[in-house]
């Protein structure tokens, strides 16, 4: 396949370019706008719908902030010790998801002390807001031909030449994520939530679901050229690393969150024997 003749840059007025990457941040926080609307008219909604605005704006501080340490701090830190102030200069690129979901954790945090919320009620609420943002941020990584997969067989039916390297054919690892990390987990988080569930499961269940789908795709996505030669065990990357923790996170979360319902439930009912 031929990579589709996409221009990065969407909108063009006066010099003053609009890139389809940061169009791409602004679908991500209106579509949680709008799925954390429907979610907050749910009768076990922690929070009411009037408090939705606040909670994307805390969000969308935690994503931005927390992805760029995130990225300096488990990507780049050798280039930030050589010059601290580039952690500032966000117009150069650079982000990074396991940062981004750190930055919103302290978000949510934060915000849950604001208004006297359970945090892990909390964090279930937002958990189904999030996979289509990063669908869309996968998607803007395909159409700026960064993060892209790794070099295969030219004849294969998923092998794609990029106009910048358009001597190899790779694999469009960005889509396979968008895919995975955007579509997949959104249907399966929506569906597993639209149910009453014990207190931090559904959020178990995006980080395990979350890590296992980064930590498969990352077989075929090209590690950044300076992290080719620092292969964990001579094949693990540095995502994968970093999903690793998230994947038992989220197991223990959810064996935590049904053991403690069932625990509860057991207690009330020996309440209402006595």
């Amino acid at each position: 396949m031929q990579y589709p003749d996409i221009d990065p840059v969407a909108i063009n007025l006066f010099g003053l370019k609009v890139h389809w990457y940061g169009i791409m941040y602004l679908l991500a926080f209106a579509m949680a706008w709008y799925l954390g609307m429907r979610r907050a008219r749910k009768p076990f909604s922690p929070i009411a719908p009037n408090q939705v605005e606040d909670l994307i704006m805390f969000g969308a501080f935690g994503v931005i902030l927390g992805g760029r340490f995130g990225y300096v701090l488990f990507y780049h830190f050798d280039k930030f010790l050589v010059d601290p102030l580039w952690l500032f200069r966000v117009w150069e690129g650079g982000m990074s998801f396991h940062g981004g979901l750190l930055g919103v954790c302290v978000a949510i945090f934060f915000y849950s002390r604001k208004t006297n919320t359970s945090l892990l009620q909390l964090g279930d609420f937002v958990a189904p807001l999030v996979p289509l943002g990063l669908g869309f941020g996968r998607i803007g990584n395909f159409i700026g031909q960064e993060l892209w997969g790794r070099v295969t067989d030219p004849d294969a039916p998923w092998a794609m030449y990029f106009p910048n390297d358009p001597m190899n054919a790779r694999h469009p690892s960005q889509l396979y994520q968008a895919f995975l990390e955007g579509l997949v987990l959104f249907l399966l988080l929506f569906w597993f939530s639209k149910k009453p569930r014990p207190r931090g499961a559904v959020s178990g269940l995006f980080l395990a679901l979350y890590g296992s789908f980064r930590f498969l795709v990352e077989f075929v996505r090209e590690p950044d050229s300076h992290l080719q030669d620092q292969l964990w065990l001579g094949w693990a990357t540095r995502g994968q690393l970093l999903s690793l923790p998230m994947i038992a996170a989220g197991i223990l979360l959810m064996i935590w969150a049904y053991s403690w319902a069932k625990k509860n439930d057991q207690q009330q009912a020996a309440q209402v024997e006595g």
